[in-house]
């Protein structure tokens, strides 16, 4: 062995390396098949809308838990997230910016609300009447996705001011040529007035075309 390597008796176990491991050879366990996750671990706060935020990215848990403080364990792919020691939550790993939101995880009410997808919109606009169905057709032709909110928040207002006005209100939208006006048309009360002499006048801004600028029945041919 010389006085080179495992052979050198070490400073401070005053023993030789290659001696020492003879003895603790049969202790040693083999390396895993898979390389341990890297985790970072992180006391978070859930905020008032059920979500924690971790690297500039939002992630939900359950709503029951807004306000306390949880453990988060995030990796390179998944996010964890513990209320002590019971997992309350995962989610793959989001960029700064992102945000992952589990449907589950939001109040009974906004679950229900979630559930109201565009043809539970269009079927509900045509209890109302033709035009509040032509105004959903308009907003859902723009972009269905993007526009689901609004057309839902539409069809939510028959609680407020029933059937007949919010119909009404719908006609005068399509008059303006501009479906996302009925709130502001609703606000204004301009819902009793005639539609016909509040349509755009040829020449004005719709004459080649506006964007919702099509008559009823055509709305309605889908």
């Amino acid at each position: 062995m010389g006085d080179t390597g495992g052979g050198r008796t070490h400073g401070t176990t005053r023993e030789q390396p290659l001696t020492r491991f003879v003895i603790e050879k049969s202790l040693l366990a083999a390396l895993p098949d898979v390389p341990p996750v890297i985790s970072v671990w992180k006391a978070v706060g859930v905020h008032r809308n059920g979500h924690v935020i971790y690297r500039n990215a939002l992630y939900s848990v359950p709503w029951a838990l807004v306000g306390k403080r949880l453990w988060l364990k995030a990796t390179d792919t998944v996010i964890q997230l513990y209320d002590q020691h019971q997992l309350v939550a995962t989610h793959r790993r989001e960029r700064a910016g992102g945000r992952h939101t589990v449907r589950d995880h939001q109040p009974p009410e906004a679950q229900a609300w979630l559930e109201h997808d565009p043809q539970w919109c269009l079927a509900r606009a045509k209890e109302i009447g033709p035009a509040c169905h032509g105004v959903i057709l308009a907003l859902f032709n723009d972009k269905v996705l993007v526009n689901l909110r609004g057309a839902q928040g539409l069809i939510r207002l028959r609680e407020k001011v029933g059937d007949a006005r919010l119909e009404a209100t719908c006609e005068c939208a399509l008059a303006f040529s501009s479906p996302k006006y009925h709130k502001g048309i609703l606000d204004k009360s301009l819902d009793g007035q005639n539609t016909t002499r509040m349509a755009p006048a040829p020449g004005g801004a719709y004459q080649d075309g506006g964007r919702f600028g099509r008559d009823l029945q055509s709305l309605l041919i889908h």
